[in-house]
């Protein structure tokens, strides 16, 4: 045992050898967090990007979400930590940020979330399309699924190649203005617009990018009532009001939103795969973890977790631990539910251990990971690490394209 644990602790010692391993997480609020104790989650030991952008310019965002951010990317972080890894954490979002948005600078402070992009050579890049982009186009829909495949492509194409070009967005959608204009619903003013993109100093080809699949959303699926944001606090209050409706079930939402980040990642090369934190948020919920329906009586007596905030759309904080622990998973190769029942982050945000080793389950069978016992003794612990290293060797990827459990 005591020549295993040396073992062990030589492995630690060339790890730590090696560069820390650099992950930019691109997005907005669900990404970010929206509330604490997610938003400023362990934001001392993640780089916020947009932060001193937000210091010398705060217009375009809200009043209850002040920088620096943790969020996601902050529960990722301590989660690594636990595991031994050595990343390199950075976020770059802004409140309703779409893909399209960030590659174009389309914020109102004028803040260069593309050059964000560009400041670095990431080893991993991680892409959170606006929540409904993705989806098929229907009326009242805000979803531009030809918008989210282009400048999911286009981003990761500035990451991995980075050559200076100009394009026009009909070259791109429909090949033609009007199929442009009908694929988007934008004018021929924007569909024909010549765009110029500089070059990207730091790309790297080496880059491996991630999209992160998002989740249904309750407000809209048969929601009872639309809901109001206060402008300084951000509290949530009800309305009576009902909601529009778009989808039938969690189930047809999710499929929706399964078939756009999946058929994208399948079509596109420059893609390593997906974390299908969406297809976990409806895992927890057909497998009794989670509350289904939001808006029922009982939601908050049911004994189960809620993985959605007030207003219908983000996620709670059990719903964002539920999110970094898939990401963890995807990112690093590492089963989830290795973090075990005392997982720091959960402890931090008043998770308890029950739930954590729950949410860390859901994390693990969606990624396609063996259920094994908790280790009972350190040694045994390090041979999980030993073991999951093996496997991160001998299958890189596999778990991140698992089709969706619905």
């Amino acid at each position: 045992m005591k020549a295993f644990a040396l073992f062990v602790l030589g492995l630690a010692s060339t790890a730590s050898l090696a560069a820390p391993v650099s992950v930019l997480f691109v997005g907005n609020s669900y990404t970010f967090g929206r509330i604490d104790p997610v938003m400023s989650y362990n934001a001392a030991n993640v780089t916020d990007l947009t932060h001193a952008m937000w210091v010398a310019n705060s217009a375009g965002t809200n009043v209850f979400e002040p920088h620096p951010w943790g969020g996601v990317p902050g529960i990722f972080k301590q989660m690594t930590v636990q595991a031994g890894l050595d990343y390199d954490v950075s976020l770059s979002t802004r409140n309703a940020a779409s893909l399209r948005g960030h590659f174009l600078n389309t914020n109102p402070a004028g803040w260069d979330l593309r050059g964000n992009i560009g400041s670095s050579a990431w080893n991993k890049v991680v892409l959170q399309e606006q929540s409904d982009e993705p989806l098929t186009r229907q009326p009242g829909l805000a979803s531009n699924p030809d918008y989210f495949k282009t400048y999911a492509s286009k981003i990761a194409d500035f990451v991995q190649s980075g050559t200076a070009h100009s394009y026009r967005e009909r070259d791109l959608i429909g090949g033609t203005t009007a199929a442009c204009q009908a694929a988007t619903g934008a004018s021929a003013g924007t569909c024909n617009l010549l765009r110029a993109v500089p070059a990207n100093p730091n790309a790297s080809a080496a880059t491996d990018v991630y999209l992160y699949q998002t989740w249904a959303r309750p407000n809209l699926i048969n929601a009872p009532f639309t809901t109001v944001t206060d402008p300084v606090t951000g509290a949530v209050s009800f309305t009576t009001t009902a909601a529009p409706s778009f989808y039938s079930s969690l189930e047809a939402m999710t499929g929706d939103l399964h078939a756009a980040y999946f058929g994208l990642a399948a079509s596109d090369p420059s893609f390593k795969g997906v974390a299908p934190v969406g297809d976990a948020f409806l895992s927890a919920v057909t497998s009794g973890v989670a509350t289904r329906d939001m808006y029922a009586a009982d939601a908050l007596t049911d004994g189960l977790v809620d993985l959605w905030w007030d207003d219908g759309t983000h996620a709670s904080v059990h719903g964002s631990y539920l999110s970094a622990l898939t990401l963890f998973g995807t990112l690093t190769g590492l089963d989830p539910a290795m973090l075990g029942a005392n997982e720091v982050a959960a402890r931090d945000l008043g998770i308890s251990s029950a739930d954590a080793r729950a949410l860390q389950r859901i994390a693990s069978a969606q990624l396609g990971f063996a259920v094994v016992p908790e280790p009972s003794t350190w040694a045994l612990a390090g041979l999980g690490f030993v073991l999951m290293g093996w496997r991160i060797r001998r299958q890189p990827r596999a778990a991140s394209l698992t089709p969706c459990a619905a």
